[in-house]
């Protein structure tokens, strides 16, 4: 299907669902540990250009105010919607967060070619691709 503008009056934006979320709300939703601390943001989504299928979600904190942000790609798959919580919800501490492989520069895309089994090993989860 070919793109086609909105017409005058119509909403460009995907509407949520009770199953789904536009990209653009999951930006800068909170991100819980297992301790039910808050931990951080995510700050990112990596979705996989081919499949379509999420890669990471990209976790930030440790900075204030956005400036000097630690930040670490999460697989998707280890991140549960808590409604209570209006975040996610993952079933680790920040301390297990920080002692994870982390991006030394959000921007350089060598990290997910040269660590994306890291990544998943250290999660303990099946890597998106498989």
């Amino acid at each position: 299907m070919l793109h086609q503008e909105p017409k005058a009056g119509q909403d460009p934006y995907v509407k949520d669902s009770y199953a789904l979320i536009a990209s653009d709300k999951v930006e800068g939703t909170r991100v819980y540990g297992a301790d039910g601390k808050r931990i951080g943001s995510i700050e990112r989504v990596i979705l996989e250009k081919r499949g379509g299928r999420v890669a990471y979600a990209v976790l930030s904190f440790g900075g204030f105010l956005g400036i000097g942000d630690d930040y670490y790609p999460l697989p998707w798959e280890k991140l549960r919607y808590d409604e209570e919580l209006d975040g996610y919800r993952i079933d680790l501490t920040k301390d297990q967060i920080t002692a994870a492989p982390r991006f030394d520069n959000l921007d350089d895309d060598r990290f997910y070619r040269n660590n994306d089994r890291t990544v998943y090993d250290y999660y303990g989860v099946p890597p998106y691709w498989m």
